[in-house]
C-alpha cells in the first residue's frame, strides 16, 4: 500500500470530514491529496484539495452527511482555522456503489 504524503493541516482536516460523516474511517479513501502553502498580509496557512472515494451501499448518504452544509461548518481543529471550504462540483456514483467527491479548503494558523 502507498501512502500519500499529508500534511499536518490536510490530515487535521480529513479527520474532522471523516468525523461528520459518522461512518468507520476504513469506509472513507483518501485517493489524491494536494496541499500548497497559502499567505496574505497577515495570515499563513494552506489550500488542500482532497479527492476521496466513500464505500459501501449506502455511500451516497455517507457523503451527504459529510458534506451537507459544509461551508457553513465551524471547525474544532486545534491551532487551525478552516477559513474556507466546499464541494467542488457534485459527488459521483460508481458503477461498483461507491461514491467520489472533491473537497477544497483553506486552513489558516490560528496561533
Amino acid at each position: 500500500m502507498t501512502r500519500l504524503p499529508i500534511s499536518p493541516a490536510a490530515s487535521a482536516l480529513l479527520r474532522a470530514l471523516v468525523a461528520r460523516s459518522r461512518a468507520d474511517r476504513h469506509r472513507i479513501l483518501l485517493t489524491d491529496v494536494q496541499s500548497t502553502d497559502w499567505q496574505s498580509l497577515t495570515f499563513s496557512g494552506e489550500r488542500h484539495h482532497l479527492a476521496l472515494r466513500v464505500t459501501g451501499r449506502d455511500s451516497d448518504e455517507v457523503a451527504e452527511r459529510m458534506c451537507a452544509g459544509l461551508e457553513d461548518v465551524e471547525f474544532s481543529i486545534p491551532g487551525l482555522v478552516v477559513a474556507d471550504i466546499g464541494m467542488v462540483g457534485t459527488a459521483r456514483r460508481c458503477l461498483d456503489g461507491a461514491t467520489e467527491l472533491v473537497i477544497e479548503a483553506l486552513t489558516i494558523a490560528s496561533d
